[in-house]
């Protein structure tokens, strides 16, 4: 199963297409930006508490058979916060100093 790779940020709707070295996910592959995640996340996911890390680039290429972005396409869903800025806000502030592997 291959990571869907979002097009948008979550947060600003800035996108962020299959090759993007700025766009971040959690475990659940919720999807931001680099500088949502550092300004207003604090590296905390508004929808798990969870951290985030850089997403894979999928391979233009097909370097192994039936492996590549041509064969297997990013997501054009595009997602938004499934919750209030101010209940973001509340999250972040609440784990920001608790690190990931300990939320």
């Amino acid at each position: 199963m291959a990571l869907e790779l979002r097009p948008n940020c979550e947060y600003c709707d800035t996108d962020l297409p299959p090759d993007s070295l700025d766009a971040r996910i959690c475990t659940y592959e919720c999807t931001f930006c680099a500088r949502c995640v550092a300004v207003h996340l604090a590296d905390v996911c508004p929808n798990c508490g969870g951290g985030f890390a850089t997403r894979p680039v999928r391979p233009r290429g097909e370097w192994r058979p039936g492996l590549s972005l041509a064969l297997r396409p990013a997501s054009t869903e595009r997602h938004s916060l499934g919750h209030s800025l101010d209940e973001v806000a509340a999250l972040s502030a609440r784990l920001r100093d608790v690190p990931p592997h300990e939320r």
